[in-house]
């Protein structure tokens, strides 16, 4: 949910507000909030998957033409503030699609004990697809929120739904249910 991604999403308001009413109900509910964020090196000391991604999405031809987008502490790289992390919440920044590759993400949650995830946000095909198919092969359970995942285009998004329910392994569920859920059980 980060400044530079969500202006690239059509659905973002939506998306935004429904990220942040999930968001609301885990303060309330005291459950345990990590943001993942995307940041991008500077190209002198990017590696190929790096220069490539950015050559893919920017259009580019040659690595030294494109620009890092998500410099940390740019505007691009910041959550925005309507879902700005409080004292307590974890952010972690990763330069791969997956929020546990490279990350302490699978420590945090085995060392609390924690073996399931409710995850939202944009985008579905970059960031939370590679997330829930690597949160499976961990042996743990993701759980996307379906309307709370934002994409580039509903084409996209229905694809890579489509994908992630196809595993049979993955409970894809509304923010109204996981609302409902939430606001009923009491984390200690």
């Amino acid at each position: 949910m980060q400044i530079g991604i969500v202006s690239q999403i059509s659905s973002a308001r939506q998306i935004v507000e429904r990220c942040r009413a999930l968001l609301e109900a885990a303060r309330v509910g005291s459950y345990r909030v990590f943001f993942t964020r995307h940041v991008s090196l500077p190209n002198f000391v990017a590696g190929i998957g790096q220069l490539r991604r950015a050559m893919f999405w920017q259009q580019k031809k040659r690595p030294e033409d494109t620009k890092p987008v998500f410099l940390q502490g740019s505007p691009s790289w910041e959550i925005v503030p309507e879902l700005a992390p409080r004292e307590g919440e974890v952010i972690i920044d990763k330069i791969t699609m997956s929020a546990f590759e490279g990350t302490f993400l699978n420590l945090a949650m085995r060392d609390t004990r924690l073996d399931c995830l409710i995850i939202a946000g944009i985008a579905l095909e970059v960031g939370i697809g590679p997330t829930v198919r690597h949160a499976l092969d961990l042996n743990l359970c993701p759980v996307p929120v379906t309307d709370a995942c934002g994409s580039k285009t509903l084409d996209a998004q229905e694809k890579t739904m489509a994908t992630i329910k196809e595993s049979g392994e993955v409970l894809a569920v509304s923010s109204a249910e996981v609302l409902s859920v939430m606001k009923t059980a009491h984390v200690s």
